[in-house]
């Protein structure tokens, strides 16, 4: 994607600096920050909305199609989202309520494409089915287990098991081509999967906020944050262009900008922050354009993360499809940069430290050996490396038809724990203010895909005494609001195949 792509924002000189107080100030341009504006200005059309990105476009880091997966993360395909505990059970649950967070987020896009928010269906989400592909013994038992324990579910049904390679050749061909004859597979399948590009989303939303009022300025990076006596919040900024300092009040802040929340939720002087770090671990994909291996893939295929390696390096191939080009992905690899974004500064790392959190995160270092061995291993690897993992998954693939593509930061949190002195958690977190006037969101995978369901739950701690009067307008937003979908066959059914056929979603 040409990241200088025009998100059909102004950005006013200079001489229009924003200032005065707003009820809403969103910081970061991603997913996160457009999907609760565009909440926010459904259930309060009056409030004023502003929105900072540093960046010279929203939509740059995190939430940029080629920085994350784009697979819409609802546990069909994920194994760490069903572990296998020690005495071989495997329990849905987890799966379940990220499959019930994901089903809240094509509900949003389905109403906003009704109301004419959101552009074609085919500009941001395109059907993959998802699909979990394992090898050896032990994977295959594991797998079958994991299958079992999903295919009574009603959010899982569909879900498809085989250890027959002529079928799961007639699923993903490049799996299977000149394998070897003998060798324990298996794999699932759930035709329902979806690829999203939720850069593409990300910018329409806030095209859509602009258009109804809201202030989006790009070039613009948040200083400095301090809380006044009567509750709102002093913001200082400066524009990147012409350098020009400014300052805006706000009755309300969110912290949405990626691996850069850490030091701005610091800045804020909230004590909630205390004993949170968080480590940053960089990515590259293998990609390919070469029609005929595109044409012989449509599927986002997962399988088991290597040892010691995060959630978020499990290995995958995938179909993309951005700007209506469509390729394949493989990866991640993990690389390593002191920095918390792309754009971001080569002290960031330590930058962060401070006495609150420096004992949790050295109990993290010491605590995950593994980690560090996996990610010196990924550095080491060249590209004819890389191409030789894609050969576990893809035995015809050829270093030529692969480029290397540099992804995404991610910012894994570091927490105190009070058993183990400190925690490093692979999921996301809200952190939010004891008077619920700033709250910002650490971590990375599934967040994309969850955003919407991170963001009703923000708005209950956030705003306790408005929530009831919201709810009617947040069901029609997301008709399940308040429901659990997996409890009612028939209404979970009605709800994804209502989305499916709204998303322009085939199977």
């Amino acid at each position: 994607m040409d990241e200088t792509t025009d998100a059909r924002l102004p950005d006013p000189d200079d001489s229009d600096l924003p200032s005065g107080v707003v009820d809403v100030l969103l910081i970061g341009g991603g997913i996160m920050s457009a999907t609760l504006g565009t909440l926010l200005q459904r259930l309060q059309p009056t409030w004023k909305i502003a929105v900072f990105e540093r960046l010279h476009d929203v939509a740059l880091e995190s939430s940029n199609a080629w920085n994350n997966a784009g697979t819409g993360h609802a546990a069909l395909c994920e194994l760490n989202y069903t572990p296998e505990a020690k005495d071989g059970t495997v329990d849905p649950a987890k799966a379940i309520s990220i499959n019930e967070q994901f089903q809240q987020s094509r509900q949003f896009w389905t109403t906003l494409i009704e109301q004419g928010v959101l552009d074609a269906p085919s500009t941001f989400i395109n059907s993959a089915p998802h699909m979990t592909f394992v090898q050896g013994e032990k994977d295959v038992a594991f797998l079958k287990k994991r299958y079992e324990a999903l295919k009574e579910q009603p959010l899982f049904a569909g879900i498809e098991y085989s250890e027959d390679s002529r079928v799961i050749n007639s699923w993903a061909p490049l799996l299977m081509q000149k394998r070897r004859k003998g060798e324990p597979f298996a794999a699932t399948r759930v035709p329902a999967g979806t690829d999203v590009d939720f850069g593409a989303l990300t910018r329409q939303l806030f095209a859509s906020l602009a258009e109804n009022g809201a202030d989006v300025r790009t070039n613009t990076e948040v200083k400095r944050l301090k809380r006044l006596e009567d509750g709102t919040w002093r913001v200082k900024y400066r524009r990147s262009i012409g350098r020009s300092p400014g300052e805006i009040g706000a009755r309300f802040v969110f912290v949405g900008a990626g691996g850069w929340a850490i030091k701005l939720l610091q800045r804020s002087g909230i004590p909630e922050i205390k004993g949170y770090g968080v480590f940053p671990i960089g990515g590259q994909w293998l990609k390919t354009s070469n029609p005929a291996l595109v044409a012989q893939h449509k599927a986002k295929v997962y399988s088991q993360a290597s040892v010691g390696a995060p959630p978020m390096s499990v290995p995958h191939l995938d179909t993309r499809v951005v700007d209506g080009e469509t390729s394949l992905l493989f990866g991640p690899f993990a690389t390593f940069s002191p920095k918390f974004l792309k754009n971001g500064s080569m002290l960031d790392l330590v930058a962060q430290v401070r006495p609150h959190n420096i004992g949790p995160m050295l109990k993290v270092a010491i605590d995950n050996p593994s980690l560090i061995t996996y990610l010196v291993g990924e550095l080491l690897k060249n590209h004819a490396k890389k191409v030789d993992s894609l050969r576990t998954f893809m035995p015809t693939a050829k270093d030529e038809d692969w480029e290397l593509l540099n992804a995404g930061q991610r910012a894994q949190v570091m927490k105190k724990d009070a058993d183990k002195g400190g925690v490093l958690q692979f999921g996301t977190e809200v952190v939010t203010g004891a008077d619920g006037t700033i709250a910002g969101l650490l971590g990375a995978s599934p967040g994309a895909s969850t955003a919407v369901s991170i963001m009703l739950g923000l708005l209950k701690t956030c705003f306790p005494d408005r929530i009831a009067q919201w709810e009617p307008t947040l069901a029609e937003l997301v008709p399940s609001y308040g429901e659990t979908l997996n409890n009612d066959p028939a209404e979970a059914r009605e709800t994804i195949e209502r989305t499916a056929e709204a998303l322009a979603l085939t199977a």
